[in-house]
């Protein structure tokens, strides 16, 4: 995997915590994260971050590009779970389990801020504010869940493809990678139906009705809604924006 491990952005100049989207960091906490992390990890696009069943000594959040978390039958069918942005933390399940549970891809080139993973009980212990804020991040990927089960068992194709772009969109908006109702776009169509548990041919389809119908307009890596409320509709989408996210 072509990778270069730096340190270039220090946890006190991160741009991510100029996001409106996270809570500001106390000053002992933010201390705490800056000796934490130990560098920064560079992964191109299509490179493995994190192995199912297998182990690594680190963490990682996202500090940009875009990744997305799978898993795989035998025969090497796959299913997408979700998508991961920068802010996400990735492979929290390693501080609680003994192996990961599913495979974490870069969907693009991305840059990754790297965390030792046997300090993980050290943040329990005397960081109460911090060990909250990855209990919240493992809810927070608990009900995304929640919301995409939901889709794959009642909601018609179009309007699991129309809750996921809404989806994709927020989450985009929030760290700055989506604008005007536009966000960048670098999944493709057989990551959609890995997704959401149809055929390339059917979301190729569904997405060419959403389009004739004037909801989206999807031209190479960037995806404009253009009636949210209509989309809304559809997908009984109901956005969440209150609740400022925690950071590590």
């Amino acid at each position: 995997m072509p990778d270069t491990m730096t340190f270039q952005t220090k946890c006190h100049a991160c741009p991510l915590r100029k996001k409106q989207a996270f809570r500001p960091f106390e000053d002992k906490e933010l201390n705490f994260v800056a000796k934490f992390k130990t560098g920064e990890l560079k992964v191109e696009a299509g490179s493995t971050i994190v192995l199912e069943e297998n182990k690594t000594p680190h963490l990682y959040t996202i500090l940009e590009g875009w990744a997305f978390r799978h898993k795989s039958l035998p025969d090497g069918r796959r299913h997408v779970l979700n998508f991961a942005l920068p802010g996400d933390l990735v492979g929290l399940q390693l501080a609680i389990l003994n192996e990961m549970q599913h495979t974490v891809t870069a969907l693009t080139d991305t840059t990754l801020c790297v965390f030792q993973r046997d300090k993980v009980w050290t943040v329990f212990k005397d960081y109460p504010a911090l060990a909250y804020s990855m209990t919240w991040m493992a809810s927070r990927e608990e009900q995304m869940l929640d919301g995409h089960l939901l889709s794959l068992g009642q909601r018609s194709a179009l309007e699991r493809l129309a809750y996921l772009f809404l989806h994709l969109h927020d989450r985009a908006e929030a760290v700055g990678y989506a604008s005007n109702h536009t966000f960048d776009a670098p999944f493709t169509q057989t990551h959609l139906a890995e997704a959401l548990g149809i055929t390339p041919v059917h979301t190729s389809r569904t997405v060419k009705k959403l389009q004739q119908q004037n909801l989206i307009n999807w031209k190479k890596d960037r995806l404009q809604i253009l009636n949210r409320e209509k989309l809304e509709a559809i997908a009984a989408y109901e956005r969440d924006d209150t609740t400022r996210r925690p950071l590590i």
